[in-house]
């Protein structure tokens, strides 16, 4: 028995997703607790410290029919350069990155600031979710809204 491709496959929704990394610097303090409360509420992680991030971005829509792809893997990867790669990093996230001057630099708020800057430059509607790895333990799932 012979493979072939299944017929109506416009019907159905592909998930692509690529992975790319980055080295940050931060420190999690938040403007609206005093010192003691941030040394409480964020311990050893309220001094300086870095990371090597991993985030994978995963899109979604239709097989193209004609190229038998959702996307180009390396538009893709040019998309991740322009919203991750080089304005984050070898960063001070804290203060080379204008988005946590007033926000709580934490790895949640990281991939908020991902998905947003992902969501501006892909199609509409194709950005599905963005996980980042802080350390080989540790992740924070983002889908947006």
């Amino acid at each position: 028995m012979s493979w072939a491709p299944e017929r109506n496959m416009e019907d159905k929704t592909i998930f692509l997703s690529r992975t790319t990394t980055f080295a940050a610097a931060h420190k999690l303090n938040s403007k609206h607790l005093s010192k003691d409360e941030n040394r409480i509420t964020f311990g050893k992680c309220n001094h300086s410290h870095g990371h090597n991030y991993q985030v994978t971005v995963t899109i979604r829509g239709k097989i193209n029919p004609i190229s038998g792809m959702l996307m180009n893997i390396c538009k893709l990867h040019e998309y991740m350069e322009m919203a991750i790669t080089e304005p984050l990093d070898h960063k001070n996230l804290d203060e080379d990155v204008d988005y946590f001057a007033n926000v709580t630099s934490s790895t949640e708020n990281l991939a908020m600031y991902i998905w947003n800057s992902m969501e501006k430059i892909l199609p509409s509607g194709c950005l599905y979710k963005v996980k980042i790895y802080e350390s080989d333990k540790n992740f924070v799932v983002f889908k947006g809204n």
